[in-house]
């Protein structure tokens, strides 16, 4: 009995969790949405599916995340009383404005995500009901001028007005809002602004004003601003600023981005109030004359990382230029006009320095005193002329881990150019002309991890030869050849033994239209496979090589030329949780709602399938705006007046609630899935489908209130049963006191 009530529960149980589309069938949905659970959270994903109003009397009062995101709704109504809504994501729709009553009711509101609409006003009490209001974006609207205050809501800490059309800002803009700690400004057209229109926000810990075309900056401007650690100005015109007054309240900054911001010069004490900046990015100024020495001075004694690439420093970077930041760990000097001698000289002093990059600097050689970097971790010296004469120099870089020598113009690379570094971990030789590689090359590379060799003309993949013949290189676990028109052989591994550890393999975008059966065997603990962009087709053999990896987790078949795919392929795969098979040609047909069950019931996650509902880059603030969607297409013969029933008889679906028709071919899986009206295939829950379905349709309950009384009937089985068992077993112990009892 015990064992027939416990199969029961469990029967019970799959049913009620994976009853429609793998989601609790209790929770409302909108007809033309997607519901599914985020963890513990209730998410209906009704994104890009030509909604011109929100559905609202459709919705669960338990939806979590209400994602709206890529369709035409037009304006926003009140939502239904108790709802307990924490994310509202409504971008890129055409929202003109949002008023007062818009969000009203709405208490639970941590999140809203407005951005992308075509809206002028914000009405500033908008969020008054919205009592633990966190973040509000409102990016890349045509925003009015604000007259008085923006918003309020005392709670409010993250706020993203960035590419809103402002070209002023009044002083009580902020003055509802002091909570904040993050603002975003970016690429509004400010020009200017006035001192004192920050004063109000003191907790406020990172501002960005990025391309604000801004060419002053007032004195005090950032004088109230105490707890400022982060501060990001980059792509403006700011030559004539007095970045002593500026900066000179700034005490706790720690971070500040002054990329491409029109320097032309740099006083000796800029910086000299700024005693604990850890990171100064100057990047892609016209710093031609720029004493490095002087304008770094003593105030940058905890700076660890600096960047001034490509801004054409003319002269020479002297021994003195790095004397006083000797904490430096991470230096960026790529995109200047740097000379082997000088740099020899100005980098002596950084004996700590951990990360170098010199790409793109028109270095021939190299500095001949790389012993000096005892600790140097990763070296960039790509896109420089070296033109294979610098394997000595390379030589002492025993500790080294990460080296770049792509694009350099490199033909031929000896066989003794890595002998001593031991240590490497990741390789990139990619965009350099090797056509072949050197027997024994990468032989003493024994703790290498990653291998880059994208678009090296490489017909062949990698050889036996370039490696130690008997040795198997167990720490090497990724190697990227994208981009290499590959010859695949007809026959046999890709691969030689000595790689049998590889995990993860890039071959996309290398022109294949097939693989054999045997082509990973030597390989055959791959856990990750990129196939994107190729010509692979649905033909029966394309697949086939899919049977020898049994460790497969994740497979990338983008952007081939499948048309159909058969859950079966993937029989031989238990460990797969991820497939991507976005941008291909598919055809509308069952065979997609197999891949549908398979994922949802069989591999108990929809997320098996990329694409096929909301990522979690999806549901996040700034999160991912234009999500990329699994989609099928119909032939003209099933378009043509084709109508649509309600599905309720295939269980394990989701239905429609009303008839309706097609208009268009293109469908998402989502949603071709519900109206198909293919027989699930899947034989595993058929059982519990087929037992509900037969609930429902005799004794006319609802299925939610069948499931609760039977999983109360079935708990109370249990409890009676162990009951009883507990009676027994004290009657027995009784027994056993008396006939001690009796023989004492």
């Amino acid at each position: 009995m015990t064992h027939t009530t416990t199969f029961l529960f469990c029967l019970l149980t799959l049913r009620f969790s994976y009853g429609f589309n793998g989601d609790s069938f209790e929770l409302e949905c909108p007809d033309e949405c997607d519901c599914h659970y985020f963890r513990i959270n209730w998410v209906t994903d009704c994104s890009e599916s030509n909604l011109t109003t929100i559905p609202y009397d459709e919705l669960s009062l338990s939806v979590y995340i209400l994602d709206l995101n890529g369709n035409n709704i037009s304006s926003i109504q009140p939502f239904p009383n108790d709802i307990k809504m924490r994310r509202l994501q409504i971008a890129n729709n055409r929202l003109t404005r949002v008023d007062r009553d818009a969000f009203r009711g709405l208490d639970y509101l941590i999140d809203v995500d407005l951005s992308g609409n075509n809206i002028s006003y914000v009405d500033p009490e908008a969020f008054l009901d919205s009592h633990g209001l966190l973040n509000v974006e409102l990016q890349d609207n045509p925003l009015n001028v604000v007259e008085g205050p923006f918003l309020m809501s005392s709670t409010l800490q993250y706020l993203d007005i960035s590419n809103c059309n402002l070209s002023s800002i009044n002083s009580q803009f902020f003055d509802n809002i002091t909570s904040l700690s993050t603002l975003d400004l970016t690429k509004n057209p400010l020009r200017s602004l006035e001192g004192g229109v920050f004063d109000v926000l003191t907790s406020l810990e990172t501002l960005k004003m990025n391309d604000c075309k801004l060419t002053t900056i007032p004195e005090n401007l950032f004088s109230s601003l105490m707890n400022l650690k982060n501060l990001e100005l980059a792509g403006n015109d700011l030559t004539n600023v007095n970045w002593p007054e500026v900066l000179g309240t700034l005490s706790r900054l720690e971070y500040l981005n002054l990329r491409k911001s029109g320097l032309t010069s740099l006083s000796e004490n800029t910086f000299s109030n700024c005693s604990n900046l850890v990171t100064l990015i100057l990047a892609e100024n016209e710093l031609r004359d720029l004493d490095v020495a002087a304008t770094l001075g003593n105030s940058v004694n905890h700076l660890e990382l600096l960047d001034l690439s490509n801004c054409k420093i003319k002269g020479p970077i002297t021994g003195e230029s790095f004397a006083n930041a000797t904490r430096l760990k991470s230096l960026y000097l790529s995109g200047n006009p740097l000379f082997a001698p000088d740099l020899q000289e100005a980098l002596a002093p950084l004996p700590k320095l951990e990360k170098l990059f010199l790409s793109n600097c028109g270095l021939r050689n190299l500095p001949d005193n790389f012993n000096v970097f005892e600790n140097l971790l990763e070296l960039d010296i790509s896109h420089n002329p070296l033109v294979n004469v610098f394997t000595r120099l390379l030589a002492p870089l025993e500790k080294i881990e990460y080296l770049n020598m792509g694009y350099s113009n490199l033909s031929y690379i000896g066989p003794d150019t890595f002998a001593h570094m031991t240590a490497l971990k990741r390789l990139v030789l990619s965009g350099n002309d090797l056509l072949s590689l050197q027997a024994g090359l990468f032989g003493n590379l024994t703790q290498l991890t990653t291998l880059e060799l994208e678009f090296c003309g490489l017909k062949r993949p990698i050889n036996a030869n370039a490696f130690f013949k008997n040795l198997t290189y167990t720490d090497l676990r990724e190697i990227r050849l994208s981009g290499n028109p590959l010859v695949i052989p007809p026959t046999g591994p890709l691969f030689p033994k000595q790689l049998s550890q590889v995990t993860v393999l890039d071959l996309s975008n290398c022109n294949i239209t097939s693989l054999n059966a045997d082509a990973f065997k030597n390989t055959e603990n791959l856990t990750e496979l990129n196939l994107a962009s190729n010509r692979i087709n649905s033909a029966s053999e394309s697949l086939a090589f899919l049977e020898t990896l049994h460790h497969l987790e994740k497979i990338n078949l983008s952007n081939n030329n499948l048309t159909t795919i058969d859950p079966q392929l993937f029989v031989n795969n238990p460990k797969l949780h991820s497939i991507n098979l976005i941008g291909n040609p598919f055809i509308c047909d069952c065979k997609i709602a197999e891949m549908w069950d398979w994922a949802n019931m069989i591999k108990g996650n929809l997320d098996v399938l990329i694409g096929a509902k909301s990522a979690e880059k999806d549901i996040v603030v700034k999160g991912n705006k234009k999500k990329k969607n699994l989609y099928c297409r119909y032939n003209e013969a099933q378009l043509k007046n084709m109508t649509l029933i309600t599905n309720k008889t295939v269980p394990g679906r989701r239905p429609f609630v009303k008839p309706r028709e097609l208009t268009y071919a293109n469908r998402t899986w989502a949603k071709y899935v519900r109206e198909s009206g293919c027989e699930p295939v899947v034989k595993i829950l058929r059982p519990v489908a087929l037992i509900a379905d037969l609930f429902d349709d005799n004794h006319g309950l609802s299925t939610s209130t069948l499931i609760l009384t039977i999983i109360a009937l079935a708990l109370g089985i249990v409890t009676v049963i162990m009951t009883m068992r507990l009676f027994q077993k004290r009657k027995i112990s009784q027994v056993v006191t008396e006939n001690n009892r009796k023989q004492r």
